[in-house]
């Protein structure tokens, strides 16, 4: 009897502790399992830990996560931890959260090892920083998507884009080899032809059109479900459908938006007398928009089956790198103008400003906001 008293004033005396090292009731150090190369769609360098909400009921569970880590539970991305983190969640909000008492909790991280991640039930809520060093006690961003449901959408819409693009070769292969040869880029072969507003508007130009917008259009959604996700959220949904229906009204009003662009080309290059060399000038940027938009489908395509928790940091340098190549294209133009023109230096450099570079650089500002 005396010991049960005795043991019962140690309890409460723990639990009046008001200082920053909580007592620690269960360690799951040693329970982690380390998962690698299990298939091929899924990420390498992974723990996973099955974690029990039915012992100590009322007490708190304490998280700590490397940097540049994402959590899931279940199949849910639950967390993405920009820095190093340490928080702690009440057991009964995990469970009333998941509606689960036993949940399956992965860790992703490129090289993660044992004793990297740690989990402690704990008594007070306060984060236990023992052997940890100093951590940003702020948590990552939380992602509620399936990212099946994402992958899913992505390799669907990929398929889709082959379907149509070999339907385009079979029934256009001289263009098809014409537009899309990379050396085009040097030698400028369309700039010995003069283009029409007719030609522009044949099925099978409108039909390449359609299909460079379609890939435009998925790099596009992916970006929104990494940098909007709450706004994705609240007005459309991040599942498989609400995805498949926003790439499709996203391809339709890009193919609008380049329509619209050629147009104004056509009247600028009217205004400044080039020579009808607008078609020659839209379809050479748009060789370079089609071989960036295909490294951003294949570099995405990656990250999501390999590296789901780069992927994010992957678009935002891949975007870097389209905005530079573009600049760079628009400077080859002025080049390539330049030696086929006997057009003053100066009103070239106008016409390009007028016609590429300040509409370019006003949706690069758009994109940046997006992605803050």
């Amino acid at each position: 009897m005396k010991q049960n008293v005795f043991l019962f004033i140690v309890f409460w005396l723990l639990l009046g502790v008001t200082s920053t090292s909580a007592q620690v009731l269960q360690d799951y150090s040693s329970s982690w399992e380390k998962g690698k190369d299990e298939t091929w769609i899924r990420p390498n360098d992974r723990l996973v830990l099955q974690l029990d909400l039915t012992s100590f009921p009322l007490a708190n569970i304490s998280f700590s996560f490397p940097e540049k880590s994402v959590v899931f539970i279940g199949e849910k991305l639950w967390i993405y931890a920009n820095g190093d983190t340490t928080f702690s969640k009440p057991i009964v909000e995990l469970a009333n959260e998941f509606d689960e008492k036993d949940l399956e909790l992965t860790v992703f991280k490129k090289g993660i090892e044992i004793g990297d991640a740690k989990i402690q039930k704990i008594l007070q809520p306060t984060a236990n920083t023992q052997d940890m060093g100093r951590v940003n006690e702020q948590v990552g961003e939380i992602r509620r998507f399936d990212r099946q449901d994402l992958r899913d959408f992505y390799f669907v819409a990929v398929l889709i884009i082959l379907v149509i693009l070999a339907v385009y070769k079979v029934a256009y292969p001289y263009l098809f080899s014409s537009i899309i040869r990379p050396e085009s880029l040097l030698t400028a072969e369309d700039f010995s032809d003069s283009g029409s507003l007719q030609k522009f508007f044949s099925s099978d130009v409108l039909f390449y059109l359609l299909l460079v917008n379609l890939m435009t259009s998925l790099v596009a959604v992916i970006g929104l479900v990494f940098y909007r996700q709450v706004w994705l959220e609240t007005w459309i949904g991040i599942d498989f459908q609400s995805l498949l229906i926003l790439w499709g009204l996203g391809a339709i009003g890009f193919f609008i938006i380049t329509i619209l662009k050629f147009i104004g080309i056509r009247i600028v290059a009217y205004l400044f007398d080039l020579r009808r060399l607008e078609f020659a000038h839209f379809f050479y940027l748009l060789r370079l928009v089609v071989l960036g938009i295909t490294g951003f489908v294949l570099i995405i395509a990656f990250f999501l089956v390999n590296e789901f928790s780069s992927a994010k940091e992957a678009i935002g340098i891949s975007l870097s790198v389209f905005f530079w190549l573009y600049i760079i294209g628009v400077f080859g133009l002025f080049i390539i103008m330049m030696n086929r023109l006997s057009f003053k230096k100066y009103h070239l450099f106008t016409y390009l400003c007028i016609a590429e570079l300040v509409p370019f650089l006003i949706m690069a500002k758009w994109v940046m906001v997006l992605g803050q």
